[in-house]
């Protein structure tokens, strides 16, 4: 690793003496040319020398914005500057898709794990979504969870001969569709009779053995259809 200019963004001053030491000890190719508590602070230090590398905590002065923002403005003014951040907050995984949308190389969480030679290494050599341990556990939990809805969502469609047309006329039906309006989309060629007739066959399918000798409405078809996986809560959109 060749040498490099850092600033130390970080208003907690028992955690910046902790990560000052870490780039002392592990990583004496980084210069530390400063370091900030307020983005106000920040933006007076760059005036006179812009670094290599911004370790930047989100959280700053009880905002979590503020660590957003300064990500933002610095990859649009010096996009060859790299941004890696370093943070506490945990739990706002709302955040961290915030501040990868706003261009950062990497998220390095405070738990577990802390800032390691190899996470500054592997984004001064130019690669992009550095994680440590605790933040790579929650991305593969979620990536493990994705694949298996869809591999439940494809193989329900083969079990219950969903064709696209049941699956759009339940998706339909689930954002609260009625039949005739769904019978008026572009891509679904049949009248009400026909969704009705349509309706009672997945009605069959769906609950093969009855549903108790209860009628199965629209509700309850809808219901069904979430339960087996055949529609997807987080995509339901309405066709023109």
């Amino acid at each position: 690793m060749e040498n490099f200019k850092v600033i130390i963004v970080e208003d907690v001053p028992l955690e910046l003496k902790g990560t000052e030491s870490i780039f002392q000890k592990d990583i004496p190719e980084a210069e530390i040319i400063g370091t900030a508590d307020s983005e106000k602070a920040f933006w007076q230090i760059v005036k006179n020398c812009w670094p290599d590398l911004i370790l930047l905590d989100l959280g700053l002065g009880g905002s979590t914005t503020i660590g957003v923002e300064i990500c933002r403005a610095a990859k649009e003014s010096h996009p060859e500057c790299k941004v890696l951040i370093f943070t506490g907050e945990i739990l706002n995984e709302k955040l961290w898709v915030d501040v990868l949308d706003a261009g950062c190389d990497g998220i390095i969480l405070k738990s577990g794990e802390m800032l390691t030679r190899s996470d500054v290494a592997s984004v001064m050599s130019g690669k992009r979504l550095v994680f440590n341990q605790p933040i790579l556990e929650k991305i593969v939990s979620r990536f493990k969870r994705t694949v298996g809805k869809q591999i439940m969502r494809d193989e329900s469609l083969v079990d219950y001969e969903i064709d696209e047309y049941d699956e759009r006329f339940l998706r339909h039906l689930a954002l609260g569709y009625t039949k005739d309006q769904i019978s008026q989309l572009r891509g679904m060629p049949f009248g009400v009779k026909s969704l009705e007739k349509r309706q009672n066959e997945l009605a069959k399918r769906f609950f093969p053995d009855g549903n108790g000798n209860i009628g199965v409405n629209a509700t309850r078809l809808v219901t069904r259809a979430f339960e087996l996986g055949v529609l997807d809560i987080d995509n339901l959109h309405a066709d023109e």
